[in-house]
């Protein structure tokens, strides 16, 4: 079968979730499926740290174009070269395709329908379009956890339940199943300018994700408790990113918040099993590829109990209120404090993790895709 697929997310400067997604399938694809024919689809260079592998059986097209590419000119390339099948990884699908290419399209979350105002107003009107566009043309969708299955079912309400098929993401076991080394570690730490223990959290740094409420639960633990202990926020600035950098500067631990920005992939493995604990503080998530890592890299984890992080974190995750920076300073406190405890999660993030991998993530897609 000849596949199409859509990766110009991988050309991008920024790495989030979704991109760690692409690359991760496409790691897999070609080498459990040789004799499909997959033809992988850009505009520009792929970022040096999201190029797919080379399989004998990958096509790179790298087409350049103006705006609005998916729709022009990659639209065009489909009804060229005529694959029977089209995977759009992202909220995005040629309106223009020929009528007998099968189209399943991947839907990450909602966030845009459930918080707009966390989204700029152009972002979050682009977001509506395409995804309504999406989710009522293709002929197959993906979601990538039975909440987002749900927001899909509740916010396109025409759209019926088996043309949706939720196929979890897995995570890196090369970069965070790596034992420690903590040779490396300091290393590590040393070039960020880190000191002593840390908690982390690692993501992009935009409204969603409740820096602010982690920073306030920060703060609190550190007047209560007197620890030494420092916040890692790991990530690039995204979006409205503002009003982060604001409340960072008001704490009164603002030396103690260490911002450190984009880091490389083996680089954030050897931070996670350096941290004394992961904080996943955010308001809304399709899956949460960041709590496998952090369970996979043997460190308690404490994140939100909301949308999709219970489906992801099972019982190995000591959750919290996402609204309240009380009980996140309690949940950490506890963490930090109790050895039985964090041993407990440990060993439960352990055995939660082979729920989830790339290889299984890559089959299931390829099965839908192929159905």
């Amino acid at each position: 079968m000849k596949i199409a697929i859509q990766a110009a997310d991988l050309d991008h400067d920024r790495i989030d979730g979704t991109r760690v997604y692409i690359l991760n399938v496409l790691r897999q694809l070609g080498k459990i499926s040789p004799a499909d024919e997959f033809l992988i689809y850009h505009r520009r260079d792929f970022n040096p740290e999201l190029v797919p592998p080379a399989f004998p059986n990958y096509k790179f097209r790298k087409i350049k174009s103006p705006m609005f590419w998916t729709q022009t000119r990659f639209a065009l390339e489909m009804t060229r070269e005529e694959p029977d099948a089209l995977w759009m990884p992202m909220h995005n699908i040629p309106l223009m395709r020929p009528r007998k290419i099968k189209t399943t399209v991947t839907i990450h979350d909602l966030a845009f329908k459930i918080f707009p105002d966390h989204f700029p107003k152009h972002d979050a009107l682009k977001l509506n379009i395409l995804t309504k566009w999406a989710v009522e043309k293709s002929d197959k969708i993906i979601a990538v956890s039975e909440s987002s299955k749900k927001d899909i079912l509740e916010f396109y309400p025409d759209v019926p339940e088996k043309k949706i098929r939720v196929i979890h993401h897995g995570f890196d076991g090369n970069v965070y199943l790596e034992k420690r080394d903590e040779t490396r570690e300091k290393e590590t730490k040393n070039s960020l300018d880190i000191e002593g223990d840390y908690i982390l959290y690692s993501g992009a740094l935009q409204p969603r994700k409740n820096i602010e409420t982690l920073v306030q639960a920060f703060d609190k633990f550190k007047k209560e408790s007197g620890s030494k202990t420092k916040l890692v926020l790991a990530g690039e600035r995204a979006w409205l990113w503002q009003g982060i950098s604001d409340i960072i500067t008001r704490s009164p631990y603002s030396s103690e918040i260490i911002t450190p920005g984009k880091i490389k992939f083996h680089d954030m493995g050897h931070l996670m099993r350096g941290a004394a604990a992961y904080v996943f503080p955010s308001l809304y998530e399709g899956f949460g590829i960041t709590v496998l890592e952090a369970m996979a890299s043997r460190i308690p984890v404490i994140c939100s109990n909301n949308s999709s992080l219970p489906e992801v974190g099972g019982r190995a995750v000591h959750y919290f209120d996402s609204s309240s920076a009380d009980d996140l300073a309690r949940k950490i406190r506890e963490v930090l404090g109790d050895e039985n405890l964090r041993k407990r999660l440990i060993e439960r993030g352990a055995e939660q993790i082979k729920k989830f991998s790339w290889e299984k993530c890559a089959r299931e897609t390829l099965d839908w895709i192929k159905s």
